[in-house]
């Protein structure tokens, strides 16, 4: 279904807003993070989604049963 002009403007300030945090979160050392890894991992599964929402990449196919 495609976005009315409201929710891309959304979606597209949340992806700045997690690019942010992604970068934010490489200027702090690693070990003073726990489960850095992890939210790293989070955060980027969530970019990757809301540009697929966007429009900006494609969609994963679905694996094979």
């Amino acid at each position: 279904m495609k976005l009315n002009a409201a929710e891309r403007e959304r979606i597209t300030d949340s992806v700045l807003k997690i690019q942010s945090v992604r970068a934010s979160l490489e200027q702090v050392d690693e070990e003073k993070i726990p489960k850095r890894d992890e939210m790293e991992e989070c955060l980027e599964g969530v970019d990757h989604g809301l540009r697929e929402a966007l429009g900006y990449v494609r969609r994963k196919d679905k694996p094979s049963d």
